[in-house]
């Protein structure tokens, strides 16, 4: 299985791109902030902002459930994938090139016995 650089994949991502993706709309927007309803574990009450997003930063955090992290891993925990497929994932959803990390040519191992 061939590598991502998870770093340049974080990188070239903004939260507010995978939460388009989740057509989520936060409740209230204050500055670099937006707060709303838990996307992760369905808070649904009519008033709820436990889900904390700061545009800047490029982070999340949902004061219940605790959940939090970046763009890869609010994206990796809503469609439930591990990290690797959902890099792949999202990646391809928005049309863009996967970050592999470069393949490094196999060395070749000696068939002659050490003189």
């Amino acid at each position: 299985m061939r590598g991502i650089d998870f770093a340049e994949a974080r990188a070239r991502l903004r939260i507010a791109e995978v939460l388009a993706l989740m057509k989520y709309q936060p409740r209230r927007q204050r500055g670099p902030q937006a707060r709303g309803p838990c996307p992760l574990h369905g808070s649904r009450s009519a008033g709820s902002c436990v889900f904390a997003v700061h545009w800047q930063k490029n982070v999340f955090h949902c004061f219940v459930c605790g959940a939090g992290g970046n763009a890869l891993d609010l994206w990796a925990a809503w469609t439930r994938q591990e990290l690797y497929a959902a890099v792949v994932d999202l990646f391809q959803r928005l049309g863009r090139d996967i970050p592999w990390l470069p393949t490094s040519p196999r060395v070749r191992r000696s068939t002659m016995p050490d003189s």
